[in-house]
């Protein structure tokens, strides 16, 4: 098993910036993959960016790049969200998730979420 426990959300005014942690523990050498998911208010995820086993980042959204910057630490166990000039439409829950590989399937430990709340 793998535990995910995220942490760093939080509100912010429309241009500010939040750094999200995801600190694994447990049988970390099982997973490869860690990746980025919000949940806005709805039921859907949608994933944010993810970074491989080689430390090559991924980002889904559009609109997050050139704003989000994900990267993992040497230990391989904590990986970061960095989040600039955010705006409303990034309100949401975001959460971690592991797995083996940078697709939604593939990830099979969850966190809990951390929120992150931009007022309009």
């Amino acid at each position: 098993q793998v535990q995910l426990v995220e942490s760093g959300g939080g509100l912010v005014q429309a241009g500010g910036s939040l750094r999200l942690s995801c600190v694994a523990s447990g049988r970390t050498k099982t997973v490869y993959a860690m990746g980025w998911f919000r949940q806005a208010p709805g039921p859907e995820h949608e994933g944010v960016s993810c970074i491989s086993a080689e430390d090559r980042p991924t980002y889904y959204l559009d609109s997050a790049k050139g704003r989000f910057t994900v990267s993992r630490d040497d230990s391989g166990d904590t990986v970061y969200l960095q989040m600039n000039d955010l705006k409303p439409e990034d309100t949401g829950t975001y959460y971690c998730a592991a797995g083996s590989h940078c697709i939604y399937d593939s990830m099979i430990y969850w966190g809990q979420g951390t929120q992150v709340t931009v007022p309009s």
